[in-house]
């Protein structure tokens, strides 16, 4: 090959090869707009909570979840296709045995004479061929295939932290609602024990007919509210059950376990100083970047299949006409060769490829970006709703103390003759709002908690 020929060569594997990937550039923030201690660092983050209950549901979610074992079956096919790519990198060798026996046609006068018409062949090889990476055409197919697996195991990361998260907030909605229908039995029971005194003083021509009516219609309120409150419980137990992966049999008949609701809260935002960087360890994002990283690859891919490919074979065996002498001296052969293959006219199909694939890693830059934007908005998003989360709970908790008072001064005014017993009802009924709303203030702000985490990505 002269001096010409053999540049010409470098400049086309020159132009085959694809520039390095190299992350795209993001504008992020310098640091977090609020800070508080850090907590978690081990991922196992739903702890913070203190919930022996919540945390034995967590483990069994990620054990059998279907969603979870559709993820792991996604990242071992992924496993899989990234062996098949790297064993195109290697040579392929083959063994053969082959038995053929003819009969030749005499009647054309093209079959020599004294051969026999029938014949045997009996042949016993071993084939190798190997493809010449020239291009790099392999090598870039395998490493889209190891950045698919990479997105894949991302994708399975994603999917236990938003299984993760939904089994927080689903357990924390079940307690809520076991608190609020707890507080309205409650409610009804101090309700009934109190009508029933006030049928007695009605009895007595104490009270009016028209006031009997009055708490009568009251108490039934309250029970009213009941059967709603417990149908939505059973239909959150029903949906964390399915949650939690469990047989159809298990979903109709076996209770959820859970802990009472308690009311301690906890503070968790992050540190001062944690850099934006951080985020981009969200499984989400290193999703994205992976399958750019893999778009990136398919684009070498593309483009190397437009240059010479040279594929070496060889096969060392033997044959002969009787099995007795397969293996004798005289019936071994061997064969050597080498195959150049340079497209020539493909109808613009090479090339059309090679649009295809930029055209993909431009969808994935993209999709990295919004990625990237949604993971920021979400942070954000928490940050704020696990603050106001908190506040919301602390000014509840204050409205139920000052009902509470409300109610005591109403009750011993009525005691004493100077107030009405639509003035206690009517304080009863502003007491239960508050409790019910202050459980609602305690669920979100444990919620908020768990989308926190989610954002920051575990």
């Amino acid at each position: 090959m002269n001096k010409s020929a053999l540049l010409a060569v470098l400049l086309l594997a020159g132009c085959a090869v694809q520039p390095t990937y190299q992350r795209p550039a993001v504008e992020l923030p310098q640091a977090w707009k609020e800070s508080a201690p850090r907590y978690a660092t081990d991922g196992r983050w739903w702890k913070i909570y203190g919930d022996p209950a919540l945390d034995k549901l967590v483990d069994e979610a990620l054990v059998h979840n279907a969603d979870i074992a559709l993820a792991v079956a996604r990242v071992d096919e992924a496993r899989a296709q990234l062996g098949i790519s790297e064993s195109y990198l290697y040579p392929r060798v083959d063994a053969t045995f082959d038995r053929s026996r003819s009969l030749n046609s005499t009647a054309t006068g093209l079959f020599p004479p004294n051969i026999p018409r029938e014949q045997n062949d009996y042949r016993a090889a071993v084939r190798v061929s190997y493809e010449v990476d020239l291009w790099g055409k392999l090598r870039a197919g395998t490493t889209a295939a190891r950045a698919d697996l990479l997105a894949t195991e991302s994708a399975r990361d994603t999917v236990r932290l938003a299984l993760v998260a939904q089994v927080v907030r689903s357990y924390f909605t079940l307690s809520a609602l076991d608190a609020r229908v707890e507080l309205t039995r409650r409610t009804i029971a101090l309700r009934e024990d109190a009508l029933r005194l006030q049928r007695r003083r009605n009895v007595n021509g104490l009270i009016s007919d028209f006031e009997l009516r009055q708490l009568e219609a009251e108490a039934a309120t309250v029970r009213a509210q009941l059967p709603p409150l417990e149908r939505d419980r059973d239909t959150g137990e029903a949906a964390l059950a399915v949650l939690l992966g469990r047989s159809p049999r298990a979903i109709f008949e076996d209770a959820v376990s859970r802990a009472p609701v308690g009311t301690n809260l906890m503070s968790t935002v992050l540190p001062d100083g944690m850099p934006s960087e951080l985020l981009l360890r969200r499984p989400d994002v290193a999703e994205a970047e992976q399958r750019m990283i893999a778009a990136n690859a398919r684009i070498a891919e593309a483009r190397s299949a437009m240059f010479p490919s040279i594929v070496l074979t060889g096969l060392l065996g033997s044959e002969s006409a009787a099995l007795a002498g397969l293996f004798s001296g005289p019936a071994g052969m061997w064969t050597l060769a080498a195959a150049f293959l340079q497209p020539i006219f493909q109808g613009g199909r090479l090339e059309a490829e090679t649009e295809v694939a930029k055209a993909r890693e431009a969808q994935a830059l993209a999709q990295y970006q919004r990625v990237i934007q949604t993971a920021f908005r979400e942070v954000r998003e928490a940050l704020s709703s696990q603050t106001r989360a908190r506040e919301s709970f602390d000014a509840e908790s204050e409205r139920v103390r000052a009902l509470s008072e409300t109610l005591r001064l109403a009750q011993r005014r009525y005691e004493h003759g100077l107030a009405s017993q639509l003035d206690v009802l009517d304080s009863e009924r502003g007491l239960l709002t508050a409790e019910q709303s202050r459980i609602d203030a305690l669920r979100a702000q444990r919620a908020a908690i768990a989308d926190l985490y989610k954002a920051l990505g575990g």
